[in-house]
């Protein structure tokens, strides 16, 4: 959905200078702030990664290209019932390419994690034995794989943490290493995001 508003700038004029200015501002953010528009998520990602349309963009967004980026995630999330946002910004990658008419064939998306983010890979019982709660994480996972991405744990990481592949979550992946994701991936063409 997109909403446009009509800016409209009002001045009003007291004795004081300072005053006048500081109402303008306000108002101005308070306007700018509504003219911003809502972030939405989809068409590929609708758990999470809501991105903003920008109309008449002034850098081109080549149809032709392919868009192939790698994340990595080695930090949790702030706390254990809430979404890693590197995983939100991977299905925002996802979205927001879609959304702009590149064609779902031509954007991929891999996050090779490790470190204390390898915890928000494990299926519900083990992350509820870890944390207390299910996993939130676990949708915004299923969509961003069903999307075309792919979701990498560092084998090396999952030994030191006592995780085998059987408590991991659907589609997710088991690498000798993140450096060996990370190099494989690079190899075949996607480019290392640093976020």
């Amino acid at each position: 959905m997109i909403t446009t508003t009509r800016t409209t700038v009002i001045t009003i004029t007291t004795d004081r200078a300072m005053r006048t200015s500081s109402l303008s501002f306000v108002m101005l953010t308070v306007f700018a702030s509504a003219a911003a528009g809502q972030a939405t998520t989809g068409p590929i990602v609708n758990a999470g990664g809501p991105t903003y349309s920008v109309a008449n963009p002034t850098f081109e967004t080549p149809m032709d290209r392919l868009y192939k980026a790698v994340f990595e995630l080695r930090a949790p999330a702030g706390s254990p019932d809430r979404t890693n946002q590197s995983l939100n910004t991977m299905a925002r990658y996802l979205n927001m390419h879609a959304r702009a008419g590149v064609p779902r064939e031509h954007v991929r998306v891999a996050g090779v994690v490790h470190g204390g983010a390898s915890l928000e890979l494990l299926k519900d019982e083990y992350y509820q034995a870890a944390h207390g709660v299910d996993n939130p994480n676990k949708d915004l996972i299923a969509e961003i794989i069903a999307g075309g991405g792919q979701v990498i744990l560092c084998g090396q990481t999952a030994g030191s943490r006592g995780i085998d592949a059987g408590q991991l979550l659907p589609g997710v992946q088991l690498a000798l290493s993140a450096m060996t994701a990370m190099t494989v991936l690079q190899q075949d063409g996607y480019q290392v995001i640093l976020w």
